[in-house]
Order: structure tokens, then C-alpha cells, then sequence
């Protein structure tokens, strides 16, 4: 098992563990009225299922970096052997430079798109507590904007991982020009 997968389950164990919670603390708040506490988990599944897709997406992006930092390792390694194409070499780490750059922005975004999602669910369960109706202007206007910040936000990281995608592609076909495999033709 990597400490990856470690990371990840102990993520998912303690998320599990402070959703739990969180329950058992709404339904201590509202009393035995079994109706408030349905409503304020189905008010908060719709935030919940962002966070996890948010999640997903970084979970990709820090692969996605991880991968460009081996690449960066194995060029600068060349590059420290003496290559005989140090030009190409050189070029190629400012190329993966610019790609890390953007994907650290995609995780930044996606980063304050998932706390922009918890805070909207911790004001639906802090109203809730509160018996705060949430058709009332200012938490209204509170979840709309931590909710509508939060998929803004994931939008944007969304946007931001495409261009490195694109980037990544082209920066591809630019090796296999200037690098052609030379494909081996079996024996006649």
C-alpha cells in the first residue's frame, strides 16, 4: 500500500467520522424533530457532492504535477550529465516549468472552491442550529455566495487544468517533430 493510498483513506475515514459527527451535533441542535434534521441533510448533500468531485479534481492535479516533477527530475539529470542537446533539454524545463505553474494555480482554485463549499455547509448546519430560516436575506446571501464562489472557483480550475492539458498535447507534438521514433521495419 503507498502512502498515497494511505493519505487518502485516512482522508475518507475522517471525513466519514466528522459527517457523523456533525449529524449527531444538527440533530442534538434541532431536538427530536426528525423533519429538521432530514432538511438539513438534504440542504447540504447538494455542497457535499462538490466537495467530492472537488476532491476528485485535485486528486488528479496532484498527479498530473507529480508526473511533470519526474520529468523535470529525468531532464535535469541529462542536463547534468551533458547531454548532447542541451538547447532542447533546456527548453523542455521551461516548458514543464510554465505547466507546474499552471497546475498549481488549478490547485489553488480548486482548492478555495472546496473551503468556499465547506463554509456553505457549515452555515446551512450553524443555521440550522440556530432555527435560522434560510429564506431569510442575509444567510441567503451568505450561501449563495460561498456556493456560487465555490463553483466559480471549480469552473475556473476546471478552465485552468483544460489549459494544461492543451499545453501538455502540444508540448507532445513538438517532441515527436523535433524527436521522430524511428518506427523498426522487421526483416525482409
Amino acid at each position: 500500500m503507498s502512502y498515497r493510498e494511505v493519505i487518502v483513506g485516512g482522508a475518507i475515514f475522517c471525513a466519514i467520522v466528522a459527517f457523523f459527527v456533525v449529524l449527531s451535533m444538527a440533530a442534538e441542535w434541532l431536538g427530536s424533530d426528525q423533519s429538521s434534521v432530514t432538511d438539513v441533510i438534504q440542504l447540504a448533500l447538494t455542497p457535499a457532492f462538490l466537495l467530492t468531485a472537488v476532491a476528485a479534481l485535485l486528486n488528479v492535479f496532484s498527479t498530473r504535477l507529480g508526473r511533470v516533477a519526474d520529468r523535470v527530475h529525468l531532464l535535469s539529470a541529462d542536463l547534468q550529465r551533458g547531454a548532447a542537446d542541451t538547447e532542447f533539454l533546456s527548453a523542455q524545463l521551461d516548458f514543464l516549468r510554465r505547466r507546474s505553474l499552471i497546475l498549481d494555480v488549478a490547485v489553488v482554485l480548486a482548492t478555495v472552491g472546496g473551503a468556499a463549499t465547506c463554509a456553505a455547509v457549515l452555515v446551512l448546519f450553524l443555521g440550522a442550529s440556530r432555527n435560522a430560516d434560510v429564506s431569510v436575506k442575509a444567510p441567503r446571501a451568505i450561501l449563495f455566495g460561498l456556493f456560487g464562489g465555490a463553483i466559480v472557483f471549480t469552473l475556473a480550475a476546471l478552465v485552468t487544468f483544460l489549459i494544461e492539458m492543451i499545453m501538455a498535447g502540444r508540448g507532445l507534438r513538438v517532441v515527436c517533430r523535433q524527436h521522430p521514433i524511428r518506427a523498426k521495419r522487421p526483416p525482409s
